[in-house]
């Protein structure tokens, strides 16, 4: 295709400091012959400096030429001021969850933008490159977050995970066994908390046991483990995934008010849409809220409290998918990997992904 330019715009979601290119991306795409063009200030709250990105080979610029490229990259779905950006000429990849954001695929068709979104790139195995590296650093979040929310002078039980010599331990239970799920689990226990870990593939439990060898209980999920479960924990962590579909809710409004008095939820689920009833997405300046005497922090962009690490992960895990969009077009690039090609979400007025048309009871 010859020299594309590619546009990274600076995050303008609540508290997102995250970035969509390290300066070592930056310097791949220039290396085919690509020119980068870079908002002013992109990479300040990741600790990549504006010095960086020039010696790297940026153009440091304005929003307006940020957005103006043939290929945007971004960290997070379009927010409502940045929408009038969307055109028919645009190639945006980053992370959409329009399962959760109806809006923002309204704007997307409306437009006729080509947009491929990070968390649908899926391989034949069923594995999600690039929605993983944030899968993990979220799971491993989780029980730090819950930690915090349930000290006392946070609003929570009191209790510390760990427990105390002769003082039972605080009982985390992890609704979900994939990425988020298994590193909220991993770390929770690394805390020395009382783990439960639930999911309905049983293939997936037994290769958690055989890791942890029985440090982490694992139960087959159902409304009554689940039940059982969520009313003697301290700190509940949402982590089920449907890839592009809006997540299903495990956790019912009743269960919640079965809870005991300000124990915790982390629904790490709810930028699609949530698994916890009673979640509804905060942000980093307003994590939590209380219903039914329970502490929900409900945050949409986790991973956006830990840019730097973070940014160099996902970067890590998007850059090769960049480049062959940048080197062969959407087109050329979709056609040569069918991974790619499931990313593909809204082009030409309509959704080109089932399960986010399904989601969004749109059909094709």
């Amino acid at each position: 295709m010859g020299s594309v330019l590619v546009g990274v715009p600076a995050e303008v979601k609540d508290h997102e400091a995250r970035v969509a290119l390290t300066p070592e991306g930056v310097r791949e795409l220039a290396a085919h012959g690509h020119r980068v063009l870079v908002e002013q200030g992109a990479g300040e709250g990741s600790s990549l400096h504006d010095e960086a990105y020039a010696e790297a080979g940026a153009e440091l610029v304005g929003v307006d030429d940020a957005w103006g490229a043939e290929l945007v990259v971004k960290v997070k779905e379009p927010q409502a001021h940045e929408l009038h950006r969307l055109r028919d000429d645009l190639a945006l990849f980053t992370f959409l969850h329009l399962a959760a954001y109806p809006v923002v695929a309204d704007a997307l068709l409306a437009a006729g933008t080509t947009a491929l979104a990070y968390e649908t790139v899926q391989l034949g195995s069923g594995a999600l490159p690039l929605l993983a590296p944030m899968s993990e650093v979220a799971g491993r979040m989780g029980p730090q977050i819950g930690a915090h929310w349930l000290q006392a002078e946070n609003g929570g039980r009191g209790v510390l995970l760990g427990g105390a010599p002769g003082v039972r331990p605080a009982r985390v239970v992890v609704l979900g066994a994939g990425n988020v799920g298994w590193n909220a689990a991993w770390i929770a226990a690394g805390m020395e908390a009382e783990v439960v870990l639930l999911d309905k593939d049983l293939d997936r439990l037994r290769w958690v046991d055989q890791i942890h060898k029985g440090r982490i209980m694992t139960l087959a999920s159902n409304r009554g483990t689940v039940e059982r479960a969520v009313a003697e924990a301290d700190l509940v962590i949402g982590a089920v995934l449907v890839p592009g579909g809006r997540a299903p809710t495990v956790v019912t409004e009743s269960m919640v008010a079965g809870m005991r008095r300000r124990a915790v939820i982390v629904d790490i689920a709810v930028d699609q849409g949530g698994c916890v009833e009673t979640t509804r997405e905060t942000t980093h300046t307003e994590p939590t809220y209380l219903r039914h005497d329970v502490v929900h922090y409900a945050v949409g962009n986790i991973p956006g409290a830990v840019p730097h690490t973070s940014t160099y992960a996902l970067t890590n895990a998007t850059l090769p998918f960049v480049l062959a969009v940048a080197e062969l077009g959407v087109e050329g690039a979709t056609a040569a990997d069918p991974a790619l090609a499931r990313g593909l979400t809204t082009r030409k007025g309509e959704i080109t992904n089932p399960v986010v048309a399904e989601a969004l009871d749109r059909g094709r």
